[in-house]
């Protein structure tokens, strides 16, 4: 029924339960996840630099990421342009079956903007769309915590010697943490908002 299924992703804080929701709907129909970033510019934002760009490529990288853990199909997308349209056209274009989003995106100008993108596009999308709320709350808002769970997360996973091997960097609303063990090197994803941390990859 469901062979493409399309999240939008700003990379807010807590949209942990968006990529959960639509992995889960994608796994379920054994469909191709794709993760959207876009850069706004026009009526609803201006056009960003740089660390815009990048913001949004750690964003879609995220969803590949955990879209990769679980074994399924992914393809990531920035783009520069008016949100909804953008979203709206990728749709058409790549034959989207479903929209997964978030109710909410950053705070303050932000939030009011992305709110009202996920409502252009209930409103204008001819593909159902499934809405979830954001959670907010932050709970490991410092490196110190986050490489503590990850190292406690490679060690329950049976790696032996675990060290740092560089000082771990928040990305949208995870930390990435690069751990040595006696097995080489991995990395470790810690999400902010829940505190889960899985090995997300490890460099052989």
């Amino acid at each position: 029924m469901y062979e493409d299924v399309l999240i939008p992703t700003d990379g807010s804080d807590g949209t942990r339960r968006v990529i959960d929701h639509a992995l889960t709907i994608a796994d379920q129909f054994d469909a191709t996840v794709h993760a959207l970033s876009i850069v706004p510019e026009g009526p609803f934002g201006t056009l960003e630099g740089e660390e815009a760009i990048e913001s949004a490529r750690a964003a879609v990288a995220r969803i590949e990421a955990d879209a990769e853990g679980k074994g399924l199909a992914v393809r990531t997308s920035v783009e520069r342009g008016v949100p909804h349209e953008e979203i709206l056209d990728y749709v058409d274009a790549e034959g989207i079956d479903m929209i997964v989003m978030g109710t909410q995106g950053r705070t303050g100008l932000n939030r009011v903007l992305a709110g009202s993108v996920t409502e252009r596009v209930v409103r204008m999308a001819e593909v159902p769309v499934v809405t979830v709320r954001l959670s907010d709350g932050i709970r490991v808002d410092d490196a110190a915590e986050a490489t503590r769970l990850a190292r406690e997360a490679a060690t329950d996973a049976g790696y032996e010697g675990v060290s740092v091997r560089e000082e771990p960097h928040r990305t949208s609303a995870s930390w990435i943490v690069a751990l040595e063990t006696a097995s080489g090197p991995v990395q470790v994803h810690v999400d902010a908002v829940s505190g889960d941390a899985r090995i997300a990859s490890r460099d052989d």
